[in-house]
């Protein structure tokens, strides 16, 4: 499945001035808890932590835009983005970034949510890829490092928030469908 999921929406084609990655993370809560996180992209300071503010403009669709303002830390403040992509069925989320005053030019990124088990528990696998342009004065390896470490920062703080929910008893159950 992990395979078909990654060609289907994580295989991404960089032109030259463009790089490309993919980061996976495992999370000890249920898939229906992370989606409940992920799929609002009207809240993403619900688990990022460098987003201080979030305003949607209209409805929430394909299409809507987000102005989100960026904690102090980051090399920006701003950044305009577009929902392309919520499938509430498949749990996919599809961004692109549309403005700002970030050197993120060209950004779109997918996350999937993939049920998953950990330790014998209902659990969550996470992946996240991305295509950016290379900015003047870096190469695509600064700038991969730079982006995948970010995804790594908000994949870590969707886990530390998710297993919290899980904990306090917002979990429907706590073993595998195959060991109920």
């Amino acid at each position: 499945m992990d395979a078909v999921c990654v060609s289907r929406y994580h295989s991404h084609q960089p032109s030259d001035h463009q790089c490309s990655s993919c980061v996976m993370n495992h999370i000890k809560a249920p898939v229906d808890i992370v989606w409940s996180l992920v799929r609002r992209f009207d809240q993403p300071q619900k688990y990022k932590p460098f987003v201080s503010r979030c305003i949607v403009q209209g409805d929430l669709k394909i299409g809507s835009v987000r102005e989100v303002n960026v904690k102090s830390g980051l090399p920006a403040t701003t950044s305009t983005e577009r929902l392309e992509m919520l499938d509430d069925q498949e749990h996919i989320l599809g961004v692109k970034f549309v403005g700002g005053d970030h050197r993120l030019k060209n950004y779109s990124s997918i996350i999937t949510v993939h049920p998953d088990v950990i330790d014998g528990r209902v659990g969550t696998k996470v992946i996240e890829s991305f295509v950016v342009d290379v900015p003047d004065g870096n190469t695509q390896d600064e700038t991969c490092y730079f982006v995948k470490a970010l995804i790594n920062c908000n994949l870590k703080s969707l886990a530390d928030v998710s297993e919290r929910m899980a904990m306090r008893g917002l979990v429907s159950t706590s073993q595998p469908p195959s060991l109920r």
